[in-house]
């Protein structure tokens, strides 16, 4: 068993290295808009509030398998009517790695406007008064007050949508993508040993948001803006 596992292997390593490049990418781009999001819910307008609160409402409340689809069969579908009616382009492929992680992104940056939300309200806001009769600018005060205290109390939110994100990453084998998932269930297939392929997945996974999990512990107790416990 383990001589087939070896023939299939760098198959499957080369679609774990698809599958952690989805999720780099993904909670890169989830992080930007769960900033933007926070910063808009929380100082922006009513109607920059009412979209935030729109926005997160519907990802929330649609399954992740449903949008997965969604975005790529209907955006290419609605990208092609727009370029047919338009006039202004052709017929576009759109490429399944990044609908995949355009998806994974728009779904977990929901999560991270309330994890981003949640630790801003939670810095005193005696700190940022004091920082202002200080004099200093809103860039210094944000840099030197806000930012390390806000990324202290995000960073376990963080950590949990990580780890959720890195299973989410699956998703992206139901539209073709060749990632760990899609390469061990085509050699599963074509061996008829689907429970050994899915085994080495779930191991591979296991590893992968081990040694994370880990990474943000450390990460977590390094930048904890509450004092350590003597």
């Amino acid at each position: 068993m383990l001589d087939l596992v070896k023939i299939y292997l760098p198959l499957i390593l080369s679609g774990t290295a698809v599958t952690i490049a989805v999720a780099v990418l993904s909670l890169s781009g989830s992080l930007a808009i769960g900033l933007l999001g926070a910063l808009f819910s929380l100082t922006g307008s009513r109607f920059s509030r009412n979209i935030v609160t729109a926005y997160t409402t519907l990802i929330r409340g649609v399954p992740d398998l449903v949008l997965m689809l969604l975005f790529y069969f209907g955006g290419q579908m609605l990208l092609n009517q727009l370029g047919a009616t338009t006039g202004l382009w052709d017929y576009v492929e759109v490429s399944a790695f990044g609908a995949g992680t355009i998806t994974i992104a728009i779904i977990f940056g929901a999560y991270m406007i309330e994890t981003f939300r949640g630790a801003a309200l939670a810095i005193p806001k005696g700190q940022i008064e004091a920082g202002l009769a200080f004099g200093l600018s809103r860039w210094r005060l944000f840099t030197r007050i806000i930012w390390p205290q806000l990324l202290g109390y995000a960073l376990p939110g963080i950590g949990n949508n990580w780890q959720i994100l890195m299973k989410t990453t699956a998703l992206v084998s139901v539209i073709g993508l060749q990632d760990m998932v899609f390469n061990s269930f085509q050699a599963g297939r074509t061996t008829r040993h689907m429970f050994v392929f899915m085994g080495v997945a779930m191991i591979l996974y296991l590893i992968i948001t081990m040694i994370s999990g880990a990474v943000f512990h450390i990460l977590t107790h390094r930048y904890n803006p509450q004092p350590k416990s003597r």
